[in-house]
């Protein structure tokens, strides 16, 4: 892949991870070479790469879109995030020492003390942040890589609605996670993590979209060369009632 090409993949991960593209938009090579400046094929090269990471869909005679996933896909992601953090958990249990397992407490404490206050949002990104940090002290590179593809796929699901999750629950497993490891009790400390993943699959409602749709042109101008080194604001979501849908909370795990 040419280095444009990287570039340009690159921009529309953003744009997609930002919600700016949501699930279903037409990535058409003519409208993206014009917006970009450049060749069909450079941008054909971009969208591939974009399939590879599973964040696009290309379909014979009709072209390139974000991926749309469905519930099938979403327990398939999260079964595969399960198998790794299975993984994961087996390595931790026998080899994290006294500052890994303190590393764990002190985040799932700072999610705690977020939960507490009635900041969702940074509880949200906190268990988020809670998986990507599980892995990471594995020191298992592979590991690693394979999660965060995983983890750019589950983005993609949190352009659409979710249920109402029980925070206190979602922070809850975490802690005990951490205990169940510390202790050296692994089997049920993967039937948790097991049952964790679970519990955020049944919260998704797949027919409901809560960003507006842009064309491709107006989502990928913040990105531009040229333009503010500042990263662009994320889409506004729908407010309650748009397309009848409601308003809802999620803890969706981008690193889960």
């Amino acid at each position: 892949m040419s280095n444009r090409s990287q570039a340009i993949a690159d921009m529309l991960t953003r744009a997609i991870l930002d919600h700016r593209l949501v699930p279903g938009c037409k990535l058409g090579e003519r409208e993206l070479s014009e917006v970009f400046d450049v060749s069909r094929i450079v941008i054909r090269q971009a969208l591939i790469r974009l399939a590879d990471d599973g964040l696009a869909q290309i379909e014979r005679n009709r072209g390139a879109f974000v991926a749309r996933p469905s519930m099938q896909d979403a327990m398939e992601i999260y079964d595969a995030l399960t198998l790794v953090e299975q993984g994961v958990a087996a390595q931790l249990s026998d080899r994290l020492g006294p500052a890994g397992w303190a590393e764990l407490r002190q985040h799932v404490e700072r999610q705690r003390q977020a939960v507490a206050s009635g900041n969702d949002a940074l509880a949200d990104v906190l268990g988020q942040e809670f998986h990507t940090v599980f892995v990471r002290l594995s020191r298992n590179k592979v590991m690693q890589e394979i999660h965060a593809q995983l983890v750019r796929r589950t983005t993609l699901l949190r352009s659409l609605i979710t249920a109402d999750f029980d925070y206190c629950n979602l922070l809850d497993d975490h802690a005990r996670v951490v205990e169940l490891l510390e202790k050296g009790r692994l089997k049920p400390a993967m039937e948790l993590i097991d049952a964790h993943h679970r519990s955020v699959v049944r919260g998704y409602i797949m027919d409901r979209q809560v960003f507006p749709e842009l064309t491709p042109r107006e989502a990928l101008e913040p990105y531009l060369d040229g333009k503010s080194g500042e990263p662009p604001k994320p889409a506004p979501r729908k407010k309650a009632g748009e397309n009848g849908a409601a308003r809802a909370h999620a803890h969706v795990h981008a690193a889960k």
